[in-house]
Order: structure tokens, then sequence, then C-alpha cells
């Protein structure tokens, strides 16, 4: 396997993925990336960041970002159900166990503590920080069934996009 100069394997994931974590050189370029990020997010506008939208990159940038203090010390499992997808990409689930955080595309087969329903715009706005839960919940757009307080707190938990905070410009 050939990796890219800046990372470097880490330990194995859970389910035999294997994690990457920066090496000096990469950790060096992190603050030129967060820059060209911040512009983007400050001067691009959103309407074209919201096509040609990927299920899997928006899950493994919220699994990658997810804080997982608001939930409940035992395993939560939070499924996000994407309807106006094709059936092999809808479904997605977020396992957190304490500090662990993983993902699968496959129903794990755990009891739900949360059903998250809405479509893939709705969840990438609300990721990218130009909508929230609150917002789009009251608009009609996103359905939370399950467990009220993981439900009440998954603004909190969500782990939204770390240029999400950046002001807008673009018009």
């Amino acid at each position: 396997m050939m990796r890219r100069r800046g990372t470097r394997r880490a330990r194995p994931a859970a389910r035999g993925a294997v994690e990457y974590r920066l090496t000096e050189a990469g950790e060096d370029l992190r603050p030129i990336v967060m820059g060209i990020g911040q512009w983007g997010q400050r001067w691009v506008e959103s309407q074209l960041s919201l096509r040609n939208l990927d299920p899997s990159l928006l899950m493994w940038d919220m699994r990658r970002n997810l804080t997982p203090a608001p939930l409940p010390p035992h395993r939560s499992t939070i499924q996000f159900l994407y309807p106006e997808l094709p059936e092999a990409r809808r479904n997605w689930w977020l396992l957190i166990d304490g500090g662990d955080v993983d993902l699968c595309s496959e129903d794990p087969g755990f009891e739900l503590d949360l059903l998250v329903t809405c479509s893939l715009r709705t969840m990438t706005a609300i990721w990218m920080g130009l909508a929230t839960v609150a917002g789009e919940r009251a608009a009609g757009r996103l359905t939370l069934d399950g467990d009220p307080r993981i439900a009440r707190s998954m603004q909190s938990w969500l782990g939204l996009s770390p240029f999400a905070g950046t002001e807008r410009r673009a018009s």
C-alpha cells in the first residue's frame, strides 16, 4: 500500500479499518489547508457547495467531528436516513460508545436510540453551519424520532464542519 507524504498509518480502527494521522510535515500544512477552507466558506457561494453531494463524505466528516460528551455514557446508535437517495446510499449509522465513534453503511443490528430523517441537502446545510437543527425541524425538513435527550442535544454533539463558524461574504 502506498501512503501519501504527510500521512502515516496509525492504529487499526474498529472492524478492520485503518485510521491515518498526519505526520509532522502534514501538520505543518494544517494552517494552510484550514486557511483555504475558511476562504472557501467565506467567498464561495453556498448553493454551489450544496450541489453534487456525497453522503459518504458528509457522514465521514460528521464522524470525525462528532462530540461524544453530550451523549449518554452507554452506546448510542443513531441512524441517518436520506429518503431521496438510492437504497444502497440511503442509510447510515453512527455508533458512539464513550469516546469511540464508528460509522456503518450497513445496519449494525443494535437498537436505535435516534432516527434522523431528512434530505442529504438539509443535513449538509446543517453540517456546514448554513442551517440549524432547530430551524430545519421547525420548517419540517428534519425529523428526529427516539430518545428526546439525544434529539434535544443533536446540535451540540453533531460536530459541524471546522469552517461552519466562518463569516460568509459571498453574494
